[in-house]
């Protein structure tokens, strides 16, 4: 099995910003998608706060909008895109919120 990365991308709304029914409502989301991935889920991960982007010039850009990460465990890059099937992050369907998967690849020469 191979490790792969979900990171969050769009401007999500902050749990803090919501009514109590409103953030229960996205817990118990979050709570179903990751009964549906069981074990393959290895680390929930956590959402991203204030970012900073540091260019190779020294000077400072602007942070890309990302919003959190978590990672799962899969056969390979198929089976961890179906993996995001009913993920509460893609749930509102208007194309203004995305996950990007990456795999987790070794680092060469680790021991």
């Amino acid at each position: 099995m191979v490790k792969f990365m979900m990171v969050y991308s769009g401007e999500a709304t902050d749990l803090s910003e919501m009514t109590p029914e409103e953030g229960q409502a996205v817990l118990q989301k979050w709570n179903s998608w990751m009964g549906n991935v069981g074990s393959a889920l290895v680390d929930i991960g956590s959402p991203f706060g204030a970012g900073r982007s540091v260019v190779d010039d020294g000077s400072s850009g602007e942070p890309a909008s990302l919003t959190g990460y978590s990672i799962v465990e899969a056969s390979d890059l198929d089976a961890a895109h179906a993996l995001t099937e009913g993920h509460p992050y893609l749930a509102e369907g208007a194309g203004n919120y995305s996950i990007e998967l990456y795999e987790l690849a070794p680092v060469p020469f680790e021991n």
